[in-house]
């Protein structure tokens, strides 16, 4: 069969999952879709090359050659909206409010049914919030506690440019000697540093709430747990603020008094936060930096 078909094949496929994935808002999808539009761009222009003599070089060295393009290119693209990011108003560490909207749970049918299935494993919701991340945009959620306090589950609906909304979940318990067990599956990079006491394990590819919560209860066994005494809207504004102060004492970000000038993140900052997008965009790994 002729390469042309193929590439061809691959375009077809590729569209066809874009198309798909904007109405399932999946990371695994959109990761996937991402090597396939990598692959079809350094194997495309290859073989355009060869068929048209354009280049005299053998195949493989055009796409090495046209994959390390895309890589560069993608890279320029990642590296300016870090650039963006840092000198723009968007806050890091949005602070949270209570929801009285009533607008916390988008009503389609794949998200109603995490929350019917948070009800019958005796989850219970403890509050509603939103964070404002600019322009009137809001990162809206819920979180629920089980019957003993000692696991909750905050539930974050991220919303899409094409309009759709993601859905990522972290599950948070404490223990008796003050640490802090986070297992979730966001898939927006970070690049940060976390508290000593805090035991993070980030799973984007684990996207089914059953199966997180398996894995949270698995690291958590053994472990003496102890209810949360704080409401999750204290408690969350309260990891904002720490976390905001503990990336500026290790150099992530900026001291305040510099960020008007030189923007929120530092150089140093902004390279973990390209290299775990490339983890993320194209591993669904998260980059873990103590």
């Amino acid at each position: 069969m002729e390469p042309s078909y193929f590439l061809l094949a691959a375009i077809f496929v590729t569209i066809v999952l874009v198309q798909v994935n904007q109405r399932a808002g999946s990371p695994v999808i959109a990761i996937f879709v991402r090597w396939m539009r990598w692959l079809v761009f350094g194997f495309g222009l290859a073989q355009m090359s060869v068929d048209f003599n354009l280049i005299n070089r053998p195949f493989w060295a055009l796409v090495i050659t046209f994959m390390l393009v895309w890589f560069l290119g993608e890279t320029l693209y990642n590296w300016l909206g870090i650039q963006a990011l840092s000198v723009s108003s968007l806050p890091l560490f949005p602070r949270y409010a209570v929801n009285q909207s009533g607008e916390e749970w988008p009503t389609h049918p794949r998200l109603l049914k995490v929350r019917e299935w948070l009800r019958a494993q005796g989850f219970k919701q403890v509050q509603a919030l939103k964070a404002e991340i600019g322009g009137g945009i809001y990162l809206r959620g819920s979180v629920y506690q089980d019957a003993e306090g000692r696991v909750r589950v905050q539930v974050t609906f991220l919303p899409q440019a094409n309009g759709m909304v993601s859905v990522c979940f972290a599950l948070v318990s404490l223990t008796a000697d003050g640490s802090r067990f986070v297992t979730d599956n966001f898939y927006i990079p970070f690049g940060g540093f976390y508290p000593e006491n805090w035991l993070v394990e980030r799973l984007p590819w684990r996207r089914a709430l059953p199966r997180l919560l398996a894995r949270h209860r698995q690291r958590t066994a053994g472990e003496t747990l102890v209810a949360f005494d704080a409401d999750p809207l204290t408690d969350l504004n309260s990891q904002q603020h720490e976390l905001d102060q503990l990336n500026t004492q290790l150099g992530f970000l900026n001291p305040h008094s510099e960020r008007e000038e030189f923007g929120k993140i530092t150089q140093a900052g902004r390279y973990r936060v390209w290299k775990e997008i490339w983890m993320l965009n194209y591993l669904g790994l998260s980059v873990r930096y103590q």
